[in-house]
């Protein structure tokens, strides 16, 4: 019996000497009352971040790496930078708040020092400076692999927001700024942006980038348009003064809507592949197709163009255009020039169809026929 009370015993002390070492692990269990501080994170302010006035004058300025936040709205001077970034490594969060410039001012954030790298500017509001509203890529000052996420660029002198190469613009809004709405550097992303009433074009990016998901509406200038070997997929171009979407050599454009655009839905160079799109009521403020191939080795796959001016214009020779469909375009539905892939069929209209079978063939069994309908 003694054993055996022995044996039970044991383990109470020993969990009793764990539950010791963990109630001294854990420290005091109420701590004080009070919002807790963030902690690594430094507040924008005269203190903390002066300004200066050497060469690119600033309200405030950012001088070593780190995480920094606004605790309030900041307001413009006339020739200065609102906020500078003279480091790499730095995270600047507007913290919802506003910065507003006035007549005179200069961008509303800079980077002022040659290749700076991993700089992020988020969540908040750029507007009315006399310059651009984030601009990350200040020649000769450009960053790289940059950050710009839920800020709303508007009425900025020149460009909403301008990102370095290799960089990802999310989230963000650009609207009535004087130069491009949102403009990156080479390698970048833009996604889920809106960019409208801009002065030039909408979206403007260099070569390598891809844009997805993103809307282009009443620029002034083209709604969409990259440098060389880009992606645009996704998106919608819609009542823009010039082209609707505007390619470089070999880019692919996928599943977009171009509509109501001044000029051409797409226009595409040459060794691009323009597949799975809508391109509807192009040519508003002139002449204008759904999709215009201005040279050779483009792919034009599964497009579907109705009521522009022109369905398909193909200029030269030298391209594949297959299981496209046209109808209602005022001028032609097709404009090809010879020396093309390309087999075009009036599509047959069937009888009324009730039920689960009935109708006909459209007009072709050739798997890459083209149909006018």
């Amino acid at each position: 019996m003694k054993l055996e009370g022995l044996r039970i015993a044991k383990p109470v002390l020993v969990a009793g000497a764990v539950a010791a070492v963990l109630w001294a692990a854990a420290g005091d269990l109420n701590p004080p009352s009070g919002p807790i501080a963030p902690t690594q994170r430094t507040p924008i302010s005269a203190n903390t971040t002066p300004g200066d006035n050497d060469g690119t004058p600033s309200v405030y300025k950012i001088s070593a790496a780190g995480s920094y936040y606004l605790t309030g709205n900041v307001a413009g001077e006339s020739d200065k930078i609102g906020i500078e970034i003279a480091a790499s490594g730095v995270t600047l969060d507007l913290n919802g708040f506003d910065l507003v410039g006035v007549a005179g001012s200069l961008d509303g954030v800079r980077t002022t020092v040659t290749d700076l790298t991993n700089i992020a500017v988020v969540n908040g509001s750029v507007r009315n400076w006399g310059g651009m509203g984030v601009n990350l890529a200040f020649a000769p000052f450009p960053s790289h692999n940059g950050r710009v996420a839920d800020v709303v660029a508007s009425g900025n002198g020149n460009t909403g927001i301008f990102a370095g190469s290799n960089s990802v613009v999310t989230r963000c809004n650009a609207r009535q700024n004087t130069g491009f709405g949102i403009a990156t550097g080479a390698g970048s992303t833009i996604t889920q942006c809106a960019a409208s009433g801009n002065s030039v074009n909408g979206f403007q990016g260099s070569g390598s980038c891809t844009i997805a998901d993103s809307a282009a509406y009443q620029n002034v200038g083209l709604g969409i348009a990259t440098g060389g070997g880009s992606t645009i997929t996704r998106c919608s171009a819609t009542d823009n003064g010039s082209h609707g979407i505007f390619t470089h050599i070999g880019t692919v454009v996928t599943d977009c809507f171009a509509g109501y655009n001044g000029g051409d839905g797409i226009n595409a160079w040459r060794d691009t592949t323009v597949r799975g799109n809508s391109c509807v009521l192009n040519g508003d403020s002139g002449a204008g197709a759904g999709i215009h191939v201005t040279a050779a080795d483009n792919r034009i796959e599964g497009n579907n163009c109705t009521n522009n001016d022109w369905g398909i214009s193909v200029d030269g020779p030298g391209n594949f255009i297959a299981r496209n469909t046209c109808s209602g375009n005022t001028t032609t539905n097709w404009s090809v020039a010879a020396g093309n892939v390309c087999l075009v069929v009036t599509a047959t209209a069937g009888a009324a169809i009730v039920g689960d079978s009935g109708g006909s063939a459209p007009g072709s069994t050739d798997p890459n026929a083209n149909f006018t309908y």
